[in-house]
């Protein structure tokens, strides 16, 4: 489930947060941190050297980067570019740039480098199932340190950096969906250093500043916490991970070998979250696909082994293609099939113009071979099976509820689904929803009458009065809105000022 903020500014927000990927993002905002960090030093707010600096950042970026293209040639994948340079640029920040006014300083370099190369390795080394169980960059942080080389000091924690980075953390907050989950991290930690702060005897204005300003806690909480393939598949497992590492990097321990530090305390949520859900990465092969509409496909894929998941739920794709048009490689999508299928099914929109990673699907052959790299996602039915629900799919929006409908959800429950399209081609599913055993409601753009077994909501544009007209116990219902950016903002208003109390939305960015 995700959160949207319905404001014209949230829209156009998510329409240029939509043209990249997570990992793009990241990347961007990482380069642009170490950029602005460079600029820092020369008007003379940091004090490392420009020099040193430029070194530290070419060493970091070198190695992974290098140590990375080895190892996948060795383990004969495919290099995620994207992904060696962020955990370079972690590095960057995380350790202090080596000093060359004495000398060279080969320990503090050799802690470094063995950082980045050990960041790299624990990729492969420390994996299930070719996916990685543990944040790169914070793995070769902490055994870098166990050696007593280097450790890591966090320096991007300096209130200088703040004025920029936290704009850029909340930019990657709100495009991976986990500003909740950041803001329970964040008061946890907050609460717990201003309560010692107190008690030494600092106002509470330094009290609530400091912990934000000189502990990298908004560093930590926007680029290495959040990472995706190390969280927990839902959101109240996020929150509680959220909360376990909050505390672990609050509390002060010292266990002789080891002491508490950021670097530990998310290796620990790591670990704790491998155990939440569908683990490691799986092979698919491709079988074929099928026109659902004139701008719409179902591709499907034969998973190597059984893959765990709950209707509604989406599974993140490796589309290795050439010539990325900007939003990396790395795609999800909702999974259609129902989760007892040995066949996984997807639907995706395929109208011009087509995304490179789109066409990529297109291009496939039988027994061509993509990885499923992750599988999560709130957007699920209530547990609860006699609960009545309102389903509300715009346009490729209908996807996640497929799996829902087939899983016998209609049969078992009271569900109504209203299904906006700009015409009866464009009904995916059709066949499908009429044996669900839903009451399904169309509104289609162009005003022509929809297929028999769907009820007429006529042309008008769905509006709170409309809804309510629709489904006059809308307040009774768990209220679920599936679309595009645009769509789930003026549907999710409709549907609260119709009187729904707990709606569920699940926004598509665009791909």
């Amino acid at each position: 489930m995700t959160a949207v903020i319905s404001t014209p500014i949230g829209s156009r927000l998510d329409s240029a947060l939509g043209r990249f990927t997570m990992y793009r993002l990241m990347l961007w905002v990482l380069a642009v941190l170490a950029v602005y960090s460079m600029l820092l030093n020369v008007l003379g707010w940091l004090s490392f050297g420009l020099p040193e600096m430029l070194a530290h950042l070419a060493l970091c970026l070198g190695l992974t980067y290098g140590s990375n293209r080895v190892l996948a040639a060795l383990f004969h994948v495919q290099l995620h570019s994207e992904s060696s340079l962020i955990t370079g640029l972690l590095l960057y920040f995380l350790f202090w740039p080596t000093q060359f006014s004495a000398g060279l300083q080969l320990t503090d370099l050799a802690g470094v480098a063995l950082a980045c190369v050990l960041a790299s390795v624990s990729k492969y080394a420390l994996a299930w199932r070719g996916r990685h169980i543990f944040n790169p960059a914070a793995a070769g942080a902490f055994i870098s340190g166990l050696t007593g080389l280097n450790i890591a000091t966090w320096w991007a924690a300096t209130p200088a950096m703040l004025w920029l980075l936290l704009p850029g953390v909340l930019l990657v907050l709100y495009r991976v969906r986990k500003l909740l989950m950041a803001a329970v991290f964040t008061v946890v930690v907050v609460s717990i250093v201003s309560a010692e702060l107190l008690r030494a005897g600092s106002d509470i204005g330094e009290a609530l500043w400091q912990p934000l300003a000189q502990r990298p806690v908004l560093f930590f909480v926007g680029f290495m916490l959040s990472e995706p393939l190390t969280l927990p598949p839902r959101r109240w497992q996020q929150l509680a991970l959220a909360t376990v590492v909050g505390l672990l990097f609050a509390i002060p321990y010292n266990l002789g070998f080891v002491a508490n530090s950021p670097e530990l305390a998310l290796l620990v949520g790591n670990a704790l979250a491998f155990a939440a859900g569908q683990r490691g990465r799986v092979r698919l092969h491709f079988q074929g696909s099928r026109p659902l509409t004139p701008t719409t496909t179902e591709f499907r894929f034969q998973p190597e082994r059984p893959v765990r998941y709950s209707p509604g739920q989406y599974m993140e794709l490796h589309l290795p293609h050439e010539k990325s048009d900007g939003k990396g490689l790395r795609r999800v999508f909702s999974l259609t099939s129902p989760p007892e299928s040995r066949v996984l099914t997807i639907g995706v929109g395929t109208a011009e113009p087509l995304s490179s990673a789109k066409r990529t699907l297109l291009a496939l052959e039988p027994g061509d071979e993509l990885t499923g790299t992750a599988v999560g996602g709130d957007f699920v039915l209530p547990r609860k099976s006699g609960a009545p629900v309102l389903l509300i799919a715009a346009g490729i929006g209908i996807t996640p509820y497929l799996a829902q409908l087939a899983a016998g959800s209609a049969t078992d429950r009271d569900v109504i689904l209203l299904y906006l399209a700009r015409n009866a081609a464009e009904l995916a599913y059709a066949q499908e929803l009429e044996g669900s055993g839903a009451r399904v409601v169309a509104r289609l753009a162009d005003g022509s009458p929809p297929p028999a077994f769907m009820q007429d909501a006529g042309r008008a544009r769905i509006d709170s009065a409309i809804l309510k007209e629709l489904v006059p116990d809308i307040a009774g219902r768990d209220v679920f809105v599936s679309g595009s950016p645009a769509s789930v903002r003026s549907l999710r208003a409709a549907a609260r000022g119709a009187g729904a109390r707990r709606i569920h939305v699940d926004s598509f960015a665009g791909y």
